[in-house]
């Protein structure tokens, strides 16, 4: 079996199931053709456990490359049944995440240093695998899929492939060589080539058992605000007064985020932006703005205040340093341990060009990914049997308590982000405009909370709370 011709085989189906994965960035398009890049049989007779670079065309100059991992075999068993996509001559092909006897495969061949059809397979140094661990998905799939091995090792899969290796794998290194305790230790990576550079497969890193997500704790806290009583006289109650108060894991995050970019900065290094940055950086921010206000009509009162905001970053003197940074901050991308905050998903803005995602920026935009995510957490629950106007005070009231909280931790470690009042404020708005945009594409009813969020900051005067 060759496993180019396995995908030519199987391409029609392809076809009809790539748009229906979460991490499939063509959604709304129609996929014309599904063509294989490289194949390669990376073991087993039956089943095969066979790796795919496909190239999917929708109709532009641009195809994109998208990751797969496919079992071959000619019985099915029962428990595989959903992971079925297509029969291929006397055999059928599936998806190999759910089969744990493959993905064992790619345990085995990181430990052997293996490397198969040109797709490499490494630990990091020093680094001893177990393979006897059994691997199951991870339920809640988004851009890349996720592998446990028992309660050890988590290995993440890259759907989207570009060519260049990946920054999650890169700054994992490289904050590992300084010691930073907020992440998930880098174990092993599978690699290999894309025209003519170095391709990102996947990532191995220590699994942290007994976490739990920034977004779900920052949501409980906003739960039990909102279902304590709101008295006719005295209104809502505050964040602080009742159980779940989520401030002081707030200020910690914001120490933990300080961290990890004081130990990016000391790795990767750290310098003035050169000349014509800023005035660069506000023109993409009127450039994103353009684009959004011609989709979605509802932000047209809110564009002179947008445009203010960002010509004052044109205005700006002085020096901005600019270093690597997570890129894609949020409360979905951190993790509660035992221990403290550990940060995930270095990847970036998926949408991104690799370049910009690996292009030095101001820290300052990785503060402001996290001060949207807490006006998320408190804006997104249904009003219930609230009153409007008091449900909305308590939200803001809770928003702005943990921002504040989030800010200090920050200033704890390292230099007050509201002290660059102008930068972060315009970070903040364009942020929102991109929600906005996502918001109405994706969730309509989600899109007065990035609006209301526009409103407020640029009726804001003074430091960003």
């Amino acid at each position: 079996m060759r496993g180019e011709a396995l995908i030519d085989d199987i391409a029609d189906a392809l076809r009809g199931w790539l748009p229906e994965q979460r991490w499939f960035a063509g959604k709304g398009r129609p996929v014309l053709a599904v063509r294989p890049v490289h194949a390669a049989l990376l073991g087993g007779e039956d089943p095969v456990l066979v790796h795919a670079v496909v190239e999917v065309d929708q109709g532009e100059e641009h195809h994109e490359r998208y990751q797969l991992l496919l079992g071959v075999r000619r019985d099915i068993p029962e428990h595989l049944g959903h992971a079925w996509l297509a029969a291929s001559g006397d055999r059928v092909a599936y998806q190999a995440v759910h089969d744990a006897e493959l993905t064992a495969q790619l345990l085995e061949l990181m430990a052997e240093g293996a490397e198969v059809g040109g797709v490499r397979f490494a630990t990091e140094p020093g680094v001893s695998l177990d393979t006897g661990q059994r691997s199951r998905p991870v339920g809640a799939e988004q851009s890349n899929t996720s592998l446990v091995y028992g309660h050890r090792y988590i290995l993440k899969l890259f759907r989207k492939l570009v060519a260049g290796r990946s920054p999650d794998l890169e700054l994992h290194r490289a904050l590992t060589e300084a010691g930073c305790a907020h992440i998930a230790t880098p174990l092993g990576s599978i690699e290999g080539e894309l025209d003519g550079e170095v391709v990102t497969y996947g990532m191995l890193t220590t699994f942290l058992p007994n976490t739990a997500d920034g977004w779900a704790m920052a949501t409980a806290s906003v739960r039990d605000l909102l279902a304590a009583d709101f008295s006719p006289t005295d209104g809502h109650p505050r964040p602080d007064q009742v159980g779940g108060d989520f401030a002081s894991e707030s200020y910690r995050l914001g120490s933990a985020v300080a961290a990890v970019h004081a130990d990016l900065a000391r790795a990767l290094g750290c310098a003035d932006a050169p000349e014509g940055h800023l005035a660069g950086l506000a023109d993409a921010m009127h450039s994103r703005l353009d684009a959004v206000l011609a989709d979605v009509p509802e932000l047209s009162e809110h564009a002179d205040a947008l445009r203010a905001a960002f010509d004052d970053v044109h205005a700006l003197a002085g020096p901005v340093p600019v270093q690597r940074i997570h890129g894609d901050l949020h409360l979905g991308q951190v993790l509660r341990s035992v221990t403290g905050w550990v940060l995930i998903d270095f990847e970036g803005e998926p949408a991104a060009p690799l370049s910009e995602r690996t292009a030095p920026s101001s820290s300052l935009r990785d503060v402001a990914g996290m001060l949207r995510s807490f006006d998320y957490a408190a804006n997104h629950l249904p009003l219930g049997n609230a009153d409007p106007k008091e449900h909305a005070a308590a939200a803001t009231e809770w928003a702005e308590h943990n921002r504040g909280a989030f800010c200090d931790g920050y200033a704890e470690v390292g230099e007050d982000p509201r002290v660059l009042t102008v930068l972060l404020r315009a970070f903040e708005l364009d942020k929102a405009v991109y929600e906005v945009a996502y918001e109405h594409g994706n969730r309509p009813s989600w899109l007065p909370i990035p609006l209301d969020s526009i409103a407020r900051i640029t009726a804001r005067e003074g430091r960003p709370q």
